[in-house]
């Protein structure tokens, strides 16, 4: 129905405001029906009592007999009367009558068509009877106007019926008052609509133009294009989106980077060990190298076939990991004696580049509950890089210390270690610190992210401090278990 945030901004703040005012008109005019219908019905009930026992009082005090005389004969301080009464409200008509319902005096000086008139038999009838004092309309066309009006029987002090006493308010007051306050309520509105809608543009332009910038740099990304970056101004969640959006683009493009960083680094992976094993044999079927020759070319073809096929392993097991085919066994092992094999395995390495090796657990055996094949695929893989990137002469060690129910294992080496802009970036794919390849040669880098996806699947924490040109440290964490307690034969 609304295609554009701000139509849909303005029906909401419209229909809120119309809502708000519409229940606000409501309420106060029912405070307002009520308060001038309690005060009025207040002024007529006062009205009413005071020119009632003013004519009975002074009734009884005349020697008239008959109530229409007494009217006429004290015309004048009666209607003097009902003139301070009437005071009151400009509105208010005040009509003396007598039994047969014929209007002796009115308030109305200026007015003579309420003489010689009168109010409905009928409604005369109940008056004096008691049963109805209260009515609403014209009289039968005596009053101009519609009214609210109540009566009260004038009564001798012998009990006799002489007349009634006739209070009429009119009843478009109120509805006068009310269209004031409706038409002022309407207008009030209009002019918070008027802000409204300015308020609206103003805030939805706000978010709207950053939106259409991200708009564009997302479709700017779609097409390759990962550089482009979105303007952020202000802290709210727009600032917010806009600065995860630039945050992705950063991330896409150094992922791109990489990519393309890995899938150059494969191709000379592939074409260096499929160049020297095409070249060799070729050499061997050609007769150019001599049989005597035969077993150390063969054994430089076996490593670089070994070579491929340690890429080819590591390729199959990132898709297997990341499609989530890899299935995790676990079980109890000692992760104190892994890593004791796993140091032996690199003595010659070790030996080779006159390492200080240090070996720290604190304990004879500490018991984990792992995948133990997983497990010695990262501790290997970690082991392997400090070996590898360790400065000759250097500090090389392993430590493994137990705290409440986890172990912390660290390689420390010291050596080149980690610039710190790239820390974050060490367990991405396709992530490689000696991009000149100087150092690594046989990498793609893999091994890392594939060592922190395993460590996550295990609900485990990875995490690796450096200072570029000094050290460099991984640390793993994993879940340990209580030794079984031998028993008392034993």
């Amino acid at each position: 129905m609304f295609k554009s945030l701000f139509t849909k901004y303005l029906f909401t703040f419209a229909l809120i405001i119309v809502l708000s005012f519409s229940l606000l008109a409501l309420m106060f005019s029912m405070i307002i029906s009520n308060y001038s219908a309690a005060k009025e019905e207040l002024m007529v009930t006062q009205t009413l009592t005071s020119v009632k026992n003013y004519v009975e009082e002074e009734y009884k005090s005349t020697i008239s007999a008959n109530f229409n005389q007494f009217v006429y004969l004290n015309l004048y301080d009666i209607r003097q009367m009902l003139e301070i009464v009437s005071g009151y409200s400009e509105d208010m008509v005040i009509l003396i009558c007598d039994t047969e319902g014929n209007v002796l005096l009115t308030d109305k000086l200026g007015d003579g068509s309420y003489i010689v008139s009168q109010i409905p038999s009928d409604y005369m009838s109940d008056i004096l009877n008691g049963t109805q004092t209260e009515y609403v309309g014209t009289l039968d066309g005596l009053l101009t106007e519609k009214h609210e009006v109540r009566a009260e029987p004038i009564v001798s002090w012998s009990g006799e019926d002489l007349g009634a006493v006739l209070v009429g308010t009119s009843a478009g007051d109120i509805d006068q008052l009310l269209d004031v306050f409706v038409r002022m309520v309407i207008m009030a509105c209009l002019w918070v609509l008027f802000a409204a809608l300015i308020a609206v543009y103003i805030i939805s332009n706000n978010i709207i133009r950053p939106l259409k910038n991200m708009s564009k740099a997302a479709k700017r990304a779609a097409s390759g294009d990962f550089s482009v970056r979105v303007p952020v101004s202000g802290r709210d969640e727009i600032a917010d989106l806009a600065t995860a959006f630039n945050n992705m683009a950063a991330s896409m493009e150094n992922l791109e980077s990489m990519r393309s960083s890995f899938l150059a680094s494969v191709a000379h992976d592939l074409r260096t060990p499929m160049t020297t094993i095409s070249g060799f044999i070729d050499g061997i079927i050609d007769g150019k190298i001599p049989p005597e020759k035969y077993d150390y070319y063969l054994t430089i073809i076996q490593t670089e076939v070994r070579r491929l096929s340690r890429l080819v392993a590591s390729l199959l097991d990132l898709t297997r990991l990341e499609a989530g085919d890899r299935k995790f066994t676990f079980s109890e092992f000692d992760i104190c004696e892994m890593a004791r094999q796993i140091l032996i395995s690199f003595e010659q390495k070790i030996d080779s580049k006159h390492l200080d090796v240090e070996f720290d657990c604190e304990e004879d055996r500490i018991l984990v509950n792992a995948d133990h094949d997983a497990i010695y695929q990262i501790f290997y893989n970690i082991c392997d890089n400090a070996v590898k990137f360790a400065r000759e002469g250097g500090k090389y060690r392993i430590s493994l210390i137990r705290k409440e129910k986890k172990v912390y294992v660290s390689v420390y080496n010291e050596g080149q270690g980690i610039a710190a802009e790239e820390l974050s970036f060490v367990f991405d794919r396709f992530y490689k610190s000696d991009k000149s390849r100087g150092t690594d040669k046989t990498g793609v880098g893999l091994g890392l992210y594939i060592a922190k996806t395993i460590i996550a699947s295990h609900k485990e924490e990875i995490w690796v401090k450096s200072a570029y040109g000094e050290y460099c440290e991984f640390v793993f964490t994993l879940s340990t278990v209580s030794p079984t307690k031998p028993g008392k034969n034993e």
